[in-house]
């Protein structure tokens, strides 16, 4: 068991380090001038454009200041940064890419071996699902640069689970027993893994709502219709998740207490939550919601989201254990 957790906590420390490297990279990056997203297709567009470019330079001096103009081009009517800045900047990018995925690894690694070494699914208090919680933002972020290459996530979300992963460490790893009310395992596994994945999607949504709200400020983000999309396709995963947790949350409440719905602060807040992701699809559907009202949203349901995580720790209640 010593080992188990001695590969767990080093792993997770390992994905700490390398959290913090992507982040690094990805700032750098776009410091140099980078764009941190691209549609697809884009970047095969800027390789055909230098590659003309270097091919015309052979027929000599006259005009070749003109056709690397052409080279460099532009993409939704923005330049694109020169042939040396922005190639670093890519080769930056795609480093912190690389590093993100490896740290979701690590992370996967910990949370297995920790799983191994206590017996249940990680979430028995709050070390073990901060570190859950960090990976299902790092699953988000994974999930949304590969399928719908959205590197841009990157920027708002590694600094968000790299707060979240030093919170972990700074609460201690120490194994204890599971207490009366947790003693189901199922439902533990179950209705905590719902919770994680609902918040790392809707981490990715107020990541998108974020750098919608930074947009006039950074005009090297992509367009405003991009990461409005962004936003509404996390929304769309993460609110049926909550739904589940909420519904599994109930069924466990009524075994170990004796009721589905006591008020209990958490439960309080995990509805609020719940009601705010309901609104926003709601009036997105219904009324097409659109532009700085809807980016407010997502970012005020990921602040119910932590409030709901971090609420229990000075509210009390009946889950004052996590």
């Amino acid at each position: 068991m010593v080992v188990v957790l001695t590969v767990a906590q080093l792993a997770v420390s390992a994905a700490t380090l390398l959290v913090a490297l992507a982040l690094a990279a990805h700032t750098v990056a776009l410091l140099r001038g980078g764009r941190p997203d691209r549609a697809p297709g884009e970047a095969a567009r800027v390789l055909v454009g230098a590659g003309v470019g270097a091919a015309t330079a052979t027929h000599g001096a006259v005009g070749s200041a003109a056709d690397e103009e052409r080279a460099v081009g532009e993409t939704d009517g923005r330049p694109i940064a020169p042939a040396g800045r922005g190639a670093t900047s890519r080769a930056l990018d795609w480093y912190g890419d690389r590093v993100t995925q490896l740290a979701f690894v690590f992370m996967t690694v910990g949370l297995l071996a920790r799983m191994v070494a206590v017996g249940h699914g990680p979430f028995a208090n709050q070390y073990e699902f901060a570190t859950a919680f960090a990976w299902g933002m790092l699953a988000g972020t994974v999930w949304f640069t590969w399928r719908h290459a959205a590197r841009v996530l990157s920027l708002a979300l590694l600094p968000v689970i790299l707060t979240m992963l030093l919170y972990a460490a700074s609460v201690g790893s120490q194994v204890r027993g599971l207490v009366p009310a947790l003693q189901h395992q199922v439902l533990l596994t179950v209705h905590v893994s719902a919770a994680v994945l609902a918040y790392g999607a809707a981490s990715v949504a107020a990541a998108a709502g974020a750098l919608y709200l930074a947009r006039p400020r950074f005009p090297r983000l992509p367009d405003e219709e991009r990461l409005d999309e962004l936003g509404y396709r996390a929304a769309v995963i993460a609110f049926p998740l909550m739904t589940l947790m909420i519904l599994l949350g109930a069924v466990w409440a009524d075994l170990a207490w004796g009721t589905y719905w006591s008020w209990d602060p958490k439960e309080t807040a995990a509805l609020v939550t719940w009601l705010i992701y309901a609104a926003y699809l709601h009036a997105r559907v219904v009324r097409g919601l659109r532009g700085r009202r809807a980016a407010m949203l997502l970012v005020a349901g990921f602040g119910a989201v932590l409030f709901t995580y971090f609420g229990n720790l000075f509210l009390g209640g009946l889950h004052a254990y996590a």
